[in-house]
């Protein structure tokens, strides 16, 4: 697992992603419902610098929880880091989660993955990212 030198880069290329109606059950981890926002193969000799993520409420959806995992398989509990737990974001309104001001680097092997807090509504997701080789 190398990860690039990102003073000597030939590339960087911007990307933007978003996931619509991420739900307490969403996503392919049973009940917890954990959804991929954006994961960097093992491979890829690429890492992405995260510079903003934002969860919007649709509807009565109050909190949201956002996790680093050291496996992009989200192996186990053991194999996360919160990086918010339980955020408010308020009734159809945005909360920035990630800025430029706490941008985070995911080497290969990582992802960060999202839920919404059980609740009605849910939580849509916008992630802008750099990715450096």
């Amino acid at each position: 697992m190398a990860a690039p030198n990102i003073v000597n880069v030939t590339t960087i290329t911007g990307v933007t992603t978003f996931h619509a109606g991420i739900a307490v059950t969403t996503g392919g981890k049973g009940t917890l419902g954990i959804t991929t926002v954006v994961s960097n193969a093992a491979s890829s000799g690429k890492v992405l610098k995260i510079n903003s993520l934002v969860a919007a409420s649709i509807g009565a959806t109050t909190g949201v929880t956002l996790q680093y995992f050291n496996h992009v398989n989200h192996t186990s509990a053991g194999s996360t880091v919160s990086i918010g737990m339980t955020l408010s974001v308020p009734t159809f309104s945005t909360l920035a989660i990630i800025t430029k001001d706490n941008s985070v680097y995911l080497e290969e092997n990582t992802a960060l993955g999202i839920f919404a807090q059980p609740n009605t509504g849910t939580i849509d997701v916008v992630c802008s990212y750099e990715e450096i080789s």
